[in-house]
């Protein structure tokens, strides 16, 4: 719930509660976090009711109406049917964003300054460079 806020955030928050309600904060808390349990009780009541009429297990996760369908009217041949087309479809994207992958390693390592050998392969005549550049001064 509040994967996408920062700790200021939850801070400023947290400060605007307590200017808010002051001394009653506890007590507000209380409250919520007791509303909170009766919530996932009944929530809890609902899908044993549903799982018990309809004489299968059912959780909480399967009232999803994807999941639903996906699970109780699909057969696992329907399900794959489905899959198919789209299985080969990742297989392309995945063979190439690996294609990609091994091109990019391949340019840093030929851009990758540091770890060359400072010494020429055999053959080739040594040059000195004319001019020399500080690698970390960039």
């Amino acid at each position: 719930m509040f994967e996408n806020l920062n700790w200021w955030e939850i801070g400023a928050l947290l400060m605007l509660a307590l200017l808010i309600f002051g001394e009653r904060l506890p007590k507000v808390i209380g409250d919520g976090l007791r509303m909170l349990r009766g919530l996932r009780a009944m929530a809890q009541n609902a899908t044993s009711d549903l799982s018990r009429e309809l004489g299968t297990d059912i959780q909480l996760q399967d009232l999803h109406p994807k999941a639903f369908i996906r699970k109780h009217l699909l057969s696992e041949e329907d399900e794959a049917a489905i899959r198919k087309p789209l299985q080969g479809l990742f297989e392309d994207v995945k063979t190439d964003l690996n294609g990609v992958k091994s091109d990019l390693d391949e340019v840093a390592a030929a851009a990758d300054l540091k770890s060359r050998p400072t010494t020429p392969p055999a053959g080739t005549p040594a040059v000195k460079p004319a001019t020399t550049y500080d690698l970390d001064a960039t």
